[in-house]
């Protein structure tokens, strides 16, 4: 069996998406909308101008949205409206928390899955990283250390080749950007349990955020540190790949990760440390992260497999979000 695929937005990061679907032998890419038509068209499949003609047109099974935070509603809505089955939606999740409950609870009364596409978690060093605190390699883990450094912040034309409307959100940093560690943090320890955080916008040419420090803690003691800079960069030939560096730390060892997304650890007491999680030529995206992601999405949808990242899980996402702002707003600790 083959699940019909349509998608939302023909926009910048939606090449990996379609990308992905093409080499997913269980899905067929029967059309995408976007108020673009020509670029709708460069994607290689059937191309409409509004997602109500592409539905009516294509009667797909499931629906993947990658459009900015404030279509997301709109577009679930309509989806539901036409009786989709099942329904991807890009994050930032919706443009509000309440929007997101919102979202959340229409698909929730339709019993549509509604699965959030954030994809860092199934990048293969943070999944190799999971595997190795389970099995306990590297002992308790006491934090885990974040440094974004993309790069890509700086003067006037900041984004403007990428993603344009990164210079006009709000919010930029957290609710663009950090929200895929607030995810991988708790993939990787468990639900945090309060934040602190200090922000700063450092390019006046843009209204969010794009620099600062959230401080997560979690059940028993374990602490992460988020330390995000917009401006400044870090050893990869592709600054994509990670987006930064990591460090998770153990009482009996303590992993690395590197920009060109391989893992090294090193043994408690020790100087030297060994490779775990080789450099590779990854077929796209970040360590194909995209493709996994859906091929995830395919395995729960047609063979019953634990879905993860349900809009139902994401909304504790979007809380600690949420208590991040409130802290840099009110400088003090927020439980979450």
């Amino acid at each position: 069996m083959k699940l019909r695929v349509a998608g939302l937005g023909a926009g910048y990061f939606s090449r990996f998406h379609y990308d992905a679907w093409r080499r997913l032998p269980e899905a067929d890419l029967v059309g995408v909308a976007d108020t673009n038509l020509v670029k709708a068209g460069e994607t290689g499949a059937p191309a409409y101008p509004t997602l109500p003609a592409m539905l009516k047109a294509t009667s797909p099974d499931l629906l993947d949205i990658i459009t900015p935070p404030e279509t997301h509603l709109d577009a679930i809505k309509t989806a539901l409206d036409h009786g989709i089955a099942a329904i991807i939606c890009q994050k930032p999740f919706c443009s509000s928390l309440d929007q997101a409950r919102n979202a959340k609870a229409l698909a929730a009364q339709a019993n549509v899955p509604l699965i959030i596409h954030e994809n860092f978690r199934f990048q293969p060093w943070y999944r190799l990283i999971r595997n190795q605190i389970d099995s306990d390699a590297i002992g308790t883990v006491h934090q885990i250390t974040f440094r974004l450094r993309t790069g890509d912040g700086q003067g006037p034309q900041a984004y403007l080749d990428r993603q344009p409307y990164f210079q006009t959100m709000p919010r930029l940093l957290v609710h663009e950007t950090a929200v895929h560690w607030i995810d991988t943090f708790q993939y990787l320890l468990g639900p945090a349990q309060a934040v602190y955080a200090d922000l700063r916008r450092m390019n006046t040419a843009i209204a969010g955020e794009d620099a600062g420090y959230v401080i997560f803690d979690f059940p028993g003691g374990v602490r992460a540190l988020f330390d995000g800079n917009r401006h400044l960069d870090h050893a990869a030939e592709n600054h994509r790949m990670t987006l930064g560096e990591a460090l998770v730390e153990g009482t009996r060892g303590t992993l690395t990760l590197s920009g060109t997304g391989a893992v090294h650890h090193r043994a408690f007491g020790e100087i030297q440390q060994r490779c775990i999680l080789e450099p590779e030529d990854w077929a796209d995206f970040a360590g194909d992260c995209v493709h996994a992601l859906q091929a995830h999405v395919i395995a729960g949808l047609l063979h019953g497999r634990p879905l993860e990242n349900t809009a139902a899980d994401y909304l504790n996402v979007i809380e600690v979000e949420e208590a991040i702002y409130r802290s840099a707003h009110e400088w003090r600790k927020i439980e979450v």
